[in-house]
């Protein structure tokens, strides 16, 4: 079964915020940090991943997606500090967790 994942995205000063929709969280991130995609996330320098759920129902994903885009900021602003009240990167922290490590080169 696929997992879809349903994501806020902010620039450097958490001013301006994206929620998405996507399959593959990791890659869609790379792709909004290297600016593979012009647009709106690019336009505005979208390259800090600060909030996001995950559900194996790509209706009810999508139906989030925009239910999130509806909101208001604050109730965004709300939501985001819930889970990370700092608005860290949390790419930085969730793929390298993620990284498979060869435990022959590997110092950890």
């Amino acid at each position: 079964m696929k997992t879809y994942y349903i994501y806020i995205m902010a620039n450097q000063r958490n001013t301006t915020l994206y929620v998405g929709v996507t399959n593959s969280l990791q890659r869609r991130v790379h792709e909004h940090k290297a600016h593979d995609v012009t647009g709106f996330t690019s336009k505005y320098k979208l390259e800090k991943l600060v909030y996001y759920e995950s559900t194996e129902d790509i209706h009810s994903a999508l139906q989030r997606e925009k239910q999130l885009k509806n909101w208001h900021r604050q109730w965004k602003n709300n939501l985001i500090k819930q889970t990370n009240p700092h608005w860290h990167d949390l790419s930085t922290v969730q793929f390298e967790q993620k990284e498979d490590r060869d435990p022959e080169t590997s110092s950890g």
